[in-house]
């Protein structure tokens, strides 16, 4: 059976209902993901790596995944941290605004968990997932200590997967998020930037730059996405553009590459082909951003993927 671990930060989401009220769930980039994995292709065991604290919400998240069918061996109780937060605010064209409350988040100290007999752990995995907010949130003197962690599955034979998911607001200097990229993209096997962080960081205006870019690092896969205009792959020295169907009912695009990244591995994990992943993934996609916050509801969201053939 495959296996995958998604390592990352787990968040309280605060949605705006009206000027008095607000919806809480749960929701973060690396959790968005394993969700979806979990319920297109739920014979592949999906489990979060994380830290959390011993508050009420900390306790209702571990709640959630369970609920989701993620495996929670990896989530760890840290006895004095609590669970990040975050308010997210969506314009009429569905695009967002966050707050957040994570200084004192768990999951900034997620690395002191790892300990040898955890990687051993991760090793018999047959994919990590990792992404820029992690780490952006781990502490600083942490990152040595992460990456040899990372090193070790890598030897092991574990693919890692990396997408960049840029937020500046989580660096103190972009040069720091540039130099942390570049160790990810050397160390991974497989990459799924979107075009607008690497446009950011790097200058890059178009899918194709972005491979090309890309190209630099030992990769296997690069899956290049561009927002609603397309994804462009490149495994070996087959390159591929694949047309993406818009989406008009746009809601709220919170999630939309978490959804596509998680569905885009599972389907790899399953055998399917990178033309059939990034088709289901962009399904997946388009479905998330029909409704409001980061994960959709459960009929929905199945209803819409056994369309597409899952």
């Amino acid at each position: 059976m495959a296996k995958i671990y998604f390592l990352g930060e787990c968040l309280v989401e605060l949605r705006e209902l009206d000027d008095a009220t607000m919806a809480q769930s749960f929701a973060g980039d690396v959790y968005n993901s394993a969700v979806y994995l979990k319920r297109c292709f739920p014979k592949i065991t999906v489990s979060m790596v994380t830290a959390i604290g011993s508050d009420r919400l900390s306790e209702k998240m571990l709640t959630r995944f369970k609920s989701e069918n993620l495996d929670t061996q990896l989530v760890f109780r840290h006895p004095s941290k609590v669970a990040g937060m975050y308010l997210i605010e969506t314009d009429d064209a569905g695009e967002r605004r966050f707050t957040y409350w994570r200084n004192d988040s768990a999951a900034r100290k997620v690395v002191e968990f790892l300990s040898d007999g955890v990687v051993d752990q991760l090793a018999t995995a047959d994919m990590f997932f990792f992404s820029g907010i992690p780490l952006a949130i781990i502490e600083k003197h942490s990152r040595n200590a992460f990456w040899q962690k990372l090193e070790s599955l890598k030897q092991a034979g574990v693919k890692l997967v990396f997408d960049p998911n840029y937020r500046s607001q989580l660096w103190a200097h972009k040069e720091d998020a540039i130099e942390q990229f570049d160790r990810a993209f050397h160390l991974s096997d497989i990459a799924l930037p979107g075009v607008e962080d690497l446009t950011v960081l790097y200058g890059i205006e178009s899918a194709q730059e972005a491979v090309g870019f890309c190209q630099q690092y030992d990769l296997e896969e690069i899956v290049v996405k561009d927002g609603p205009k397309s994804v462009v792959t490149l495994a070996g020295t087959e390159r591929l553009s694949h047309q993406i169907s818009p989406v008009t009912n746009v809601i709220d695009t919170t999630s939309a590459g978490d959804a596509f990244n998680g569905v885009y591995l599972g389907a790899r994990l399953s055998g399917r082909t990178i033309a059939e992943a990034v088709q289901l993934g962009a399904k997946a996609a388009g479905t998330v951003i029909q409704h409001p916050g980061a994960i959709a509801p459960l009929a929905a969201f199945k209803q819409a993927m056994s369309e597409a053939g899952i």
